[in-house]
């Protein structure tokens, strides 16, 4: 019956896989932090919240956010460091379970903070357990990362195949033949009808110009005969107007 309650030796059932020493050396490291882990935050949460729960356990010497590797923006988890040990102990005991931003955050020991462990270890950047949650939560960004990936790709096939289908409804099946009148006629179309039309304008507009210039010349005044030359065949009688 032992075996179904938790061991009194261990502090945490959690284990860093980034911790270097053993199992007993990671155990005595947790009895001598005035560290804690604050897991389950929200995306949204911010460092002076924070600092407001924490700090009715003690002073706080610094508090580390924890951020998405790739946005840099906070991803879900925290660490918050005390100056005592006593401290450490009452933020375990009495803030684990508290409601921040509508959400129950964990408060655990932990073996104390390194330069590097602010980052998240996800493949995406943040934390592994948002890779591969299926639930929708909107204060850690919705679905898992996996799920929003699968969600993107068939968005990404349904716009496309929609797009497709828009081409080829908008695609014209059947083409009008042009219709002439009886007066272009069947081959010549309005282009040469019209060509055709201004030539033959052009060449009656010559024939009218010519006609124009013979009617003019023959209505020139014919010049007046000199008295004093007579041509052959003239006479005074026809000058007089004499028959």
């Amino acid at each position: 019956m032992a075996r179904l309650f938790k061991d009194p030796k261990q502090i945490s059932a959690y284990k860093d896989r980034r911790f270097s020493g053993s199992d007993r050396d990671f155990q005595e490291k947790l009895r001598e932090s005035s560290t804690v882990y604050v897991g389950n935050l929200s995306f949204y949460t911010t460092e002076e919240q924070m600092y407001e729960v924490f700090s009715r356990c003690g002073d706080i010497k610094k508090i580390i956010m924890g951020l998405d590797k790739n946005s840099k923006t906070p991803c879900g988890f925290g660490f918050v460091l005390f100056y005592t040990r006593e401290d450490t102990e009452d933020a375990v005991k009495y803030v684990s379970g508290t409601i921040l931003d509508d959400r129950p955050i964990r408060v655990d020991f932990d073996w104390g903070f390194e330069n590097g462990r602010q980052w998240g270890r996800g493949r995406s950047g943040g934390q592994v357990r948002d890779e591969y949650r299926t639930d929708y939560d909107p204060g850690r960004g919705g679905y898992g990362k996996l799920v929003q990936k699968e969600l993107e790709s068939r968005r990404l096939v349904e716009y496309t195949d929609s797009s497709v289908l828009g081409a080829i409804s908008s695609y014209p099946t059947s083409f009008q033949t042009p219709r002439y009148s009886a007066a272009q006629g069947s081959h010549g179309g309005s282009h040469r009808g019209s060509r055709d039309g201004g030539r033959k304008r052009h060449r009656e507009q010559e024939t009218i110009s010519a006609d124009a210039v013979m009617r003019s010349a023959d209505r020139e005044p014919r010049p007046e005969k000199n008295p004093r030359f007579r041509e052959k065949g003239d006479s005074d009688e026809e000058e007089a107007g004499k028959p």
